[in-house]
């Protein structure tokens, strides 16, 4: 690589290659870990640990997931599919010689903070152990590869087939049988609707309420009327305008026998599917409510039905695990991880994080504003506020986020349109305060 690397970025997914791109954008020697053989992460269809199905597509439109730098094709879909995602991410790795910075097949299996500020990186790869010493650490590995299941488990005992959607690749798995699908985010969303044109029979269990969003609204993606109010409104008054064109347009979910939410839109991560509604309506997908107990090939829900089935479906998520990370590095949990502006550690200098975040729209603008704060600042051009505003920042910023998500991993959230806005005012400020004559530095 010429220059020995100064950072090293810890995977190649969206999150990974914004990183490498700002990095050497602003000639800091970077070299990057990819376990997988090729980048694009969770796109990647068939890839290790990619939790990417056959049906997949974009939930956010292609106007508002696209880089800045790096358009997607114009004659695109709205929502583009996996492929075409992995494509785009591959190219934007070509077009800007982002492969010659980052070595596939490499497994980070440790990173080691030392006490003159270094860190050591720690690797496997194909040729044997690997280890290189930099100044600094971006961690962009992504937090959809872990699969979170019940924990603890149903009371019962189970004879039907148990997955979780991060194992679900397509509707053939789902052929002739009686499936049960277990969650209520986008991909339980979209497997339910697989299932309902497979499967001899389609359940969908939800244990509390989601607002289920089409993807188009007024004739436009959905998400770009409510970024046109986000540029304008604030949230609480955004989440009334959009909650009554929603049960305007298609009703509350109750009406479709789905729970009622007893959150407000915008204070979860939304569910959009053009589908589900549909088939729920036509009696393709049937509602159910929380899992009660287990009993053989029998499942039953909470208001006392039961049904057998063959196949359940568990879509509960995913553990953000940062395995190569010492612990107290963590503070009890990556997803806890107090970090300001959700980007670097107040008490690790040199470790930040690309990705580390769960947004109300989708996370390619968000993780290309973070990776240009961290090149900022390694190149010299941003400078952080001391360690004690910044740890006060993070607990303002927590404070607000439970207020508004409650303890459904606050310190994670982001709003898309807010969140954005202030990684351009913090690049500003930060700014202003890495010049020497700076009277306000340290604000």
């Amino acid at each position: 690589m010429g220059v020995p690397p100064r950072v090293a970025v810890i995977g190649a997914g969206a999150a990974g290659l914004a990183a490498v791109k700002a990095l050497r954008d602003v000639d800091v020697a970077t070299v990057g870990f990819e376990a997988a053989e090729q980048v694009g992460g969770l796109w990647v269809y068939g890839a290790p640990d990619s939790p990417a199905y056959r049906t997949l597509h974009l939930n956010t439109s292609r106007g508002r997931t696209q880089f800045a730098d790096h358009p997607m094709p114009a004659d695109w879909p709205d929502y583009p599919d996996h492929s075409r995602v992995a494509g785009y991410l591959a190219d934007y790795a070509a077009r800007f010689g982002l492969a010659d910075s980052i070595r596939l097949g490499h497994t980070v299996q440790r990173v080691t903070q030392h006490p003159d500020g270094t860190w050591t990186v720690a690797a496997s790869g194909p040729t044997g152990p690997v280890e290189v010493t930099v100044d600094a650490v971006v961690v962009a590995n992504g937090h959809n590869r872990v699969p979170r299941l019940p924990d603890p488990g149903y009371p019962g005992t189970c004879t039907a087939e148990q997955i979780h959607s991060h194992d679900y690749r397509g509707p053939e798995q789902l052929a002739g049988r009686r499936v049960l699908v277990v969650g209520g985010g986008n991909s339980a969303m979209d497997i339910a609707v697989d299932a309902s044109y497979a499967a001899t029979r389609t359940l969908l269990s939800l244990r509390r309420g989601v607002w289920v969003v089409p993807k188009y609204l007024l004739g436009r993606p959905s998400d770009t009327l409510n970024g046109a109010l986000a540029r304008r409104l604030p949230w609480r008054l955004r989440q009334r305008i959009t909650q009554t064109m929603l049960s305007a347009t298609v009703g509350n979910p109750s009406r479709y026998g789905l729970p009622a939410p007893t959150h407000g839109f915008l204070q979860d991560h939304p569910t959009l599917s053009d589908g589900l509604l549909s088939r729920l309506t036509h009696g393709d997908v049937e509602a159910r409510p929380g899992v009660a107990a287990l009993d053989g090939d029998r499942v039953e829900f909470t208001d006392g039905r039961s049904d057998s089935v063959d196949l359940i479906i568990w879509c509960t998520g995913y553990r953000v695990d940062v395995p190569f990370l010492d612990p107290p590095l963590l503070a009890g949990g990556a997803d806890t991880l107090p970090l300001y502006r959700h980007v670097f550690h107040p008490d690790a200098p040199g470790l930040s994080f690309v990705g580390l975040m769960q947004s109300t729209g989708s996370a390619f603008p968000l993780v290309e504003a973070q990776a240009r704060l961290i090149a900022a600042h390694l190149a010299g051009r941003y400078a952080l506020p001391d360690p004690a505003r910044q740890r006060a920042a993070c607990r303002a910023e927590l404070r607000a986020a439970t207020a508004r998500w409650g303890q459904r991993r606050p310190a994670m959230r982001v709003d898309f349109d807010v969140y954005l806005a202030e990684l351009a005012r913090e690049l500003a400020v930060g700014t202003r305060r890495a010049r020497p004559t700076s009277s306000g530095a340290g604000r």
